[in-house]
């Protein structure tokens, strides 16, 4: 039998810092919210990161994170940290939401600091697809209004 110890909170504090300042480079928009993504390998080092609005006016955080690495293997034991829950459907039909992104890649673990509020989507359900297909979902409530405020003016 094997004991895989719980990972350490202060390292996925830490990653979510990194991931909240990056949500800080985004652009401001009246109808997006700015998230930071980071994409961290099992090893601990970072893949890839992105923002909102990175490389083109839709682009979400995760899905610029993960443009940025194709198919890479790594993607199933990493771990992506995203200031917002990962979306469930999008204004953009022609894109894929971030959450069928994050399946289609193999990541098994997703760490977020605040749940999509209903302004833009009436209701998100990231986190419920991902955990009902056995990705493990970690909430860092304590960082979420650090994570929020660089949206304040949605609000």
């Amino acid at each position: 039998m094997r004991w895989d110890p719980p990972p350490d909170v202060s390292v996925d504090r830490r990653w979510m810092r990194h991931a909240i300042g990056l949500a800080r480079l985004s652009p401001p928009s009246p109808g997006a919210y700015s998230v930071g993504a980071v994409i961290v390998g099992a090893d601990g080092v970072e893949l890839r990161h992105g923002y909102s609005r990175e490389t083109d006016p839709k682009v979400h955080a995760e899905e610029s994170a993960l443009n940025k690495l194709g198919a890479d293997p790594r993607l199933r034991t990493a771990t992506i940290y995203s200031t917002l829950e990962p979306c469930s459907q999008r204004a953009s039909v022609d894109r894929l939401p971030c959450t069928d992104r994050i399946l289609a890649a193999g990541i098994r673990r997703v760490v977020v600091a605040w749940r999509e509020p209903a302004l833009f989507v009436a209701d998100c359900v990231g986190i419920e697809t991902l955990r009902e297909h056995g990705v493990e979902v970690v909430e860092l409530t304590d960082l979420a209004d650090e994570a929020m405020s660089m949206n304040r003016h949605l609000f």
